[in-house]
């Protein structure tokens, strides 16, 4: 646990979606669904590779909890432009926010990544889990499982 306690509020920090919109992070409670937040970079191949197992039972996830995924690069502004490329030639149907300038990460206390969170259906952070191994997403659908009282 890092020094966030949990069922902490996601902090309010305003970032742009790949397609250059804003997000106010604040925002990202999900129809009192749960969210799950995970922090990745296109130089992270363990974060890609979880994204990527993650996509491929995303659809099931969805009609098992209601949850939406919300992917934050943490690509700094010089590399920003390689993350719409790796999201769009994966095919992950996320919705995805930049966070160049490292704000959200700091506010968060996230030191290395993968990182994920899950907001319960208040938009309040009930699990928090960095790095991943093969499988690990199954850890995630439990935990949301869990949250969802199934």
């Amino acid at each position: 646990m890092s020094a966030l306690s949990a069922r902490a509020q996601m902090p309010a920090v305003v970032l742009s979606d790949i397609n250059g919109g804003k997000v106010s992070t604040d925002t990202l409670a999900h129809a009192g669904q749960p969210v799950v937040v995970s922090f990745f970079a296109t130089w992270c191949k363990p974060c890609q590779r979880e994204l990527s197992a993650i996509a491929e039972v995303y659809d099931e996830w969805q009609e098992q909890t209601g949850v939406k995924l919300v992917a934050i690069s943490i690509d700094e502004a010089q590399s920003v432009n390689k993350v719409k490329p790796l999201v769009d030639g994966n095919g992950w149907p996320y919705q995805v926010l930049l966070d160049p300038s490292g704000e959200l990460k700091r506010a968060l206390g996230i030191q290395l990544i993968p990182f994920v969170l899950i907001l319960d259906e208040t938009g309040k952070i009930v699990y928090k889990h960095n790095g991943y191994t093969d499988g690990a997403e199954n850890e995630l659908l439990d935990k949301l499982l869990e949250i969802k009282g199934q």
